[in-house]
């Protein structure tokens, strides 16, 4: 790996570790409806001019089906179930439970019987990886929310399926395109009741910050960094940045928020990262025939 990737590597990997922990301070004053129309209104207003000097909006007119199905699947639904889920959860909990959507993309391949047949190593992954949850969610005794865990459950299947819908339908349009696409239409559905549910008194600063950071820093800046990172190492090399990023939201968690990180959360992010592995690993190819 070069330099450049390194940097881009590691920049990736802190930064998309740290929207736990802004998400966590900003549903303390916001409605998670209002952070989600903000962080994309925001993010748009950065990205669109990039998108449109290079034209890369116009092929999606064509494909305005999945463009909405992908929208809603990887951006609409799972950022407002995040937001939700993080007035009840910690923002390290959230990170680790996250680390689940390699296991549940593993799981709809599994299921659908999609692209490769499944061997005994995917099957022990996804095994060890059960464990992992079992271990992140049970373990230690603490108070936790059925209906939050559910919403993360619902997020790690929407960000496993995001993907899928991607690779499918859209791979052949620029990416900048779609994200930006992506975001103007998540902005405009959620105005109105961003503005249905808009605080009543100007928020803290700690709030404006996390909000700027989340919408300039995670949203835009990422999306830019992250395609440069798959232009300098590769689709596949960039993806190892999701092993990376709950461990880090789990670090600022405790170091900015002081939460508290159990054993349990320990223990099963370190099955789930095994079981990931395992079961998103390939297998050794075939050796052909004569």
């Amino acid at each position: 790996m070069t330099r450049r990737g390194a940097v881009l590597f590691v920049s990736m990997c802190v930064i998309w570790g740290i929207p736990y922990l802004m998400i966590r301070v900003a549903v303390r004053e916001l409605a998670p409806v209002t952070l989600v129309f903000l962080r994309t209104g925001i993010a748009v207003l950065l990205l669109l001019p990039f998108a449109a000097t290079r034209s890369e909006l116009r092929p999606l007119l064509d494909r305005w089906r999945p463009l909405i199905a992908y929208t809603t699947i990887e951006v609409a639904i799972p950022w407002v179930l995040l937001a939700h889920a993080e007035t009840r959860l910690s923002s390290s909990l959230t990170g680790l439970l996250i680390a689940t959507v390699p296991l549940v993309g593993a799981v709809i391949v599994a299921v659908t019987g999609a692209r490769e047949r499944q061997g005994g190593r995917r099957w022990l992954g996804l095994l060890v990886g059960l464990g992992g949850v079992a271990a992140l969610v049970g373990l230690d005794e603490r108070e936790l929310h059925a209906v939050a865990l559910v919403e993360i459950a619902c997020v790690a299947v929407c960000y496993a399926v995001g993907p899928i819908i991607l690779s499918r339908f859209l791979s052949d349009v620029p990416a900048l395109g779609v994200v930006t696409a992506s975001l103007v239409l998540t902005a405009v559905a959620y105005a109105p009741f961003a503005a249905a549910r808009w605080p009543e008194r100007t928020p803290s600063a700690e709030v404006v910050a996390s909000v700027l950071g989340l919408a300039v820093v995670c949203t835009a800046l990422a999306f830019l960094l992250f395609f440069a990172l798959i232009g300098e190492v590769g689709p596949v090399r960039a993806t190892v940045i999701t092993y990376v990023n709950p461990a880090v939201a789990a670090a600022v968690g405790v170091t900015f928020l002081d939460e508290h990180l159990t054993a349990g959360m320990v223990v099963g992010f370190a099955l789930v990262l095994a079981g990931s592995l395992l079961a998103t690993g390939r297998g050794p190819e075939p050796v052909p025939e004569p």
